[in-house]
């Protein structure tokens, strides 16, 4: 789920589609407008789930989607090379997700430990490590 936005109402760490994939904004420049243009601005983004660097320009007035986050809490039930088994922990719902790339989140993965993850569009990454065992 999205919600539309006008561009010039973002801000570096919001997150916005670019290309149909979720990406946090890293870099945000406004140029003034012209004798004849209105004004535009310079967005670069990197991807939640891919890590690609992803640009965009647009007038300021346009709008754009903004992804819904939902962010919620899960337990690791099991771990495989690649990926990760986590239990929901508000309805108790058991999926695989791909472990994420992040060094620092995954050498602290371990089954019973709880984690953060965002849902986005029916994907789901684990964004950080809540406690440890």
């Amino acid at each position: 789920m999205s919600k539309r936005t006008e561009i010039s109402s973002l801000k570096v760490g919001r997150n916005i589609f670019i290309d149909n994939e979720p990406c946090k904004i890293v870099a945000y420049e406004k140029s003034k407008p012209g004798k004849h243009g209105s004004a535009k601005a310079r967005i670069v983004a990197i991807g939640v789930f891919d890590g690609v660097k992803r640009s965009i320009v647009s007038p300021v007035s346009a709008k754009i989607d903004v992804p819904l986050i939902e962010k919620r809490n899960g337990q690791v039930v099991s771990l495989s090379e690649d990926s990760v088994q986590l239990m929901d922990l508000e309805t108790y719902e058991v999926f695989y997700t791909k472990k994420p790339s992040e060094e620092n989140i995954k050498t602290k993965l371990t089954e019973g430990l709880e984690v953060e993850y965002w849902r986005i569009m029916d994907r789901m990454k684990i964004m950080r490590v809540k406690g440890s065992t």
